[in-house]
């Protein structure tokens, strides 16, 4: 996915920068005016990838443009260029997000290095969760490890080897991000949660960290919730289309773990380790298709969780049977909860 959708209403400014990136890597698309680049986005959004839009333009203007085509693709990375290089409109740029400003007029070679440099930094951003991304900015060394209570959560898709073979690693890709990392990736993000990692066909999300909340062990299982919810959903829709299936189990664990940059020299990344992944990865293993298992202090943190009708966030849960976790002297009550 390489393609560049210019939007500017001056076909003299469409034919400068199609001449500019003529020898780039990118697949060039022009629009005249903003509803014709959203329109187009509309009708490919998997193939476009960067959008540089004018900001004044007849109709919609260029913040507007961005904005909208935000919403269909939220991963889109969106620049502005402007002839009207003010103050104001780079705060107002800076306010919604945008992720980088150009002026005109331009040079072509610095021009091309430009967009480049802004695309590497929005790709680089995806690498790390937006509210570590967001934490970094305002204070660097916030994310500093240090040891706190969080709740842990490990979703993994059922029978994964059986259903890739004779399948190719295209469709493959194509399925775990389209089917499963990016809409359970939402629905972390819709409550909070920060994806530490994917593994493999698995997703790791931790529950407080860096953001820390009251009810973060009631986010985790209503997230699971609608992570199962959401993958009946997009089960059936494979079964009609593409003969794929998608049944995840759900494990959470909470309690003490340290959470903060790591790693070597050459690689660091903000994540999660203490003996709740442990747990919560375990549970995981032990899920069914359809099923979240948590951990008994998870369980306890949910049902304290407010007063009278509030308490337990509305949520339901059968004990099972005890089970034996590596690190753990006594086995561990485990709850299933109520979908």
């Amino acid at each position: 996915m390489n393609g560049l959708l210019f939007i500017d209403d001056e076909a003299g400014i469409r034919r400068s920068v199609s001449r500019a990136l003529k020898r780039s890597s990118y697949r060039l698309h022009v629009a005249e005016n903003g509803m014709d680049g959203i329109t187009l986005v509309e009708r490919c959004p998997q193939e476009i990838a960067t959008v540089i839009t004018d900001y004044k333009m007849p109709g919609i203007d260029g913040l507007e443009t961005l904005n909208r085509i935000r919403r269909i693709n939220p991963e889109i990375t969106r620049i502005l260029l402007t002839g009207y290089a003010t103050m104001e409109v780079a705060i107002e740029a800076t306010n919604e997000g945008v992720d980088g400003f150009l002026t005109k007029p331009f040079d072509n070679v610095e021009f091309r290095a430009k967009i480049h440099d802004i695309c590497l930094r929005r790709r680089l951003r995806q690498f790390v969760p937006e509210s570590v991304y967001l934490r970094m900015q305002r204070t660097p060394d916030a994310l500093q490890p240090v040891f706190h209570t969080a709740s842990v959560l490990f979703a993994d898709i059922r029978n994964f080897t059986r259903l890739s073979v004779g399948v190719t690693p295209q469709e493959i890709a194509a399925f775990l991000n389209g089917d499963f990392f990016s809409p359970m990736g939402e629905i972390a993000f819709d409550y909070e949660g920060t994806v530490d990692k994917h593994l493999g066909d698995g997703i790791m999300v931790v529950f407080g960290a860096p953001v820390v909340h009251l009810d973060d062990a009631v986010r985790a299982v209503q997230a699971a919730r609608q992570m199962q919810k959401k993958a009946v959903e997009i089960d059936h829709r494979l079964r009609r289309n593409k003969g794929f299936r998608l049944e995840i189990g759900i494990g959470i664990a909470t309690g003490e773990v340290l959470t903060g940059v790591m790693g070597s020299l050459r690689k660091r990344e903000y994540t999660c380790v203490g003996m709740p992944v442990n747990i919560a990865s375990r549970l995981q293993a032990l899920a069914r298709g359809g099923e979240i298992l948590i951990s008994d202090r998870t369980w306890r943190c949910v049902r304290d969780y407010g007063e009278g009708p509030e308490a337990a966030g509305g949520l339901k849960a059968h004990a099972l049977p005890p089970v034996r976790v590596k690190g753990l002297d006594s086995p561990l009550t485990v709850y299933r909860i109520v979908t």
